[in-house]
Parts: C-alpha cells; sequence; structure tokens
C-alpha cells in the first residue's frame, strides 16, 4: 500500500469526526511517512509497519468516543462510544453482543416497570382515597407517594447501573486495542 492509499483510506474511515481531528490526525500520518522517507524506508514498508488503516480509524473514533463521554456523560455521547467499541472487531462483537443485548433487554425491562410503577402509584394517589382505598385516604396518599418515591429511586439507581456499564466497556475498548491486540500481533 502506497503512502496516497493509505492516508486516502484513513480519510474515509475517519469521516464523521471534526474536519480539525482529521486533519491533525492526517498530518501526523503524514509526518510519520516523511520521517521514514529521510530514514530510507519505502511507502510500502511503513505502511505495513503501521497496520490495517481502518483498524487504527476504528480505534482513534474509539479515542474520541472515549473522550466525548468523559467531558459530557449524556445518552447520544455514550451511544456513540458504544458503538465505537463494537467497531472495533467482528470477535469482540460475537463475545459482546450476546452479553450487551441481553443486560441492556434487562435494564429496558427494569426502566419499562419503573414507568409503569410510577404510574401506578399517580393512579393509587389520585383514585385511592375515593374508591376506599385499605386504611382509608391517608394510606391512599401514601401508599401512592411511595410507590412513585420507589420509582423514581429504582430509576436512579438504573441511570447509575447504565453509566457504569458504559464506563466498563470504555474500559475494555482501550484495554483491547492497548493490551490485547498488540500481544496478538507480536505473537503473530
Amino acid at each position: 500500500m502506497t503512502r496516497d492509499e493509505f492516508l486516502k483510506r484513513m480519510r474515509r474511515d475517519l469521516a464523521g469526526l471534526p474536519a480539525d481531528r482529521i486533519e491533525d490526525v492526517l498530518s501526523d500520518y503524514t509526518a510519520h511517512f516523511d520521517a521514514a522517507a529521510e530514514d530510507g524506508r519505502s511507502e510500502t514498508e511503513v505502511a505495513e509497519a503501521l497496520g490495517d488503516p481502518g483498524r487504527l480509524a476504528r480505534e482513534l473514533r474509539l479515542e474520541a468516543g472515549i473522550k466525548n463521554w468523559e467531558e459530557v456523560r449524556s445518552p447520544s455521547n455514550a451511544w456513540t462510544a458504544v458503538i465505537a467499541l463494537l467497531g472495533l472487531g467482528a470477535i469482540d462483537i460475537l463475545i459482546l453482543l450476546p452479553i450487551l443485548a441481553s443486560v441492556v433487554g434487562v435494564m429496558f425491562g427494569i426502566f419499562v416497570a419503573m414507568i409503569g410503577l410510577f404510574i401506578g402509584g399517580g393512579g393509587v394517589l389520585i383514585i385511592g382515597p375515593f374508591q376506599g382505598f385499605p386504611g382509608g385516604g391517608a394510606a391512599a396518599i401514601l401508599t401512592g407517594l411511595g410507590m412513585m418515591a420507589a420509582s423514581v429511586a429504582g430509576t436512579a439507581l438504573l441511570t447509575i447501573v447504565t453509566i457504569g456499564l458504559v464506563n466498563a466497556l470504555m474500559w475494555f475498548g482501550r484495554l483491547h486495542y492497548r493490551v490485547v491486540k498488540p500481544a496478538i500481533d507480536a505473537q503473530a
């Protein structure tokens, strides 16, 4: 692979990142090719030593996603980082996706249950005092408020668990391409 092919593929695979970030990355790799040319190395040797530009681009996307997640913890940044993590490789997807799908499914089910509990608590709070709730109107009001408070607390705990899950996935992503992948490449 030549220098131009490497840089074109890197640019294509980095599409979607901010333009200034793409230009910084490409200028770094251009400088790397220039320094290697001064040392008498061919473009093909340098491209082989650098590795697959697609993989490098996926790793840079993951790093950008992790950085965005660490700066602003929002659902969109979490989603972007998780998608970047899943883009690292097919083997990772085969291992992570079933686990991740199960955990996300359970968490979604708990979230729906919390919404139902909140709505049910509101119904008890509003209708209970007038429908002969066991224990009277005060018990209905307190029961409704208790159900709604339990729902809010459960949703808050679910949010903490979700943030922990995203942080664990980001840790796995960093571990994957900084430790595991280089060790595998060294054995090959």
